[in-house]
């Protein structure tokens, strides 16, 4: 169960990424949805001593919700880079 809702946390992070980057294009928003979801999965399994199994604490919530965010500031940022805006 924590892994699926680490997996939609990930997932809503990067949508609302996509949607504040006003990004059109089907295959962006899926990749924002996909990078989303493995920083989040990541954060959570360091967080919550490398196991999904048995329950999600708070503490490897919030390091899945931080790092989900982190992680799509900076594509963000190397996206503007590469682009030049």
């Amino acid at each position: 169960m924590a892994l699926i809702v680490l997996i939609l946390l990930g997932a809503m992070v990067g949508w609302l990424a996509s949607i504040l980057a006003r990004t059109e294009e089907a295959s962006e928003i899926l990749r924002q949805m996909a990078l989303g979801v493995i920083a989040s999965v990541v954060a959570g399994l360091f967080a919550n001593s490398g196991t999904v199994l048995g329950g999600l604490s708070l503490l490897a919530l919030g390091a899945a919700s931080v790092a989900a965010v982190l992680a799509m500031i900076a594509y963000h940022m190397l996206l503007r880079r590469r682009i030049g805006v």
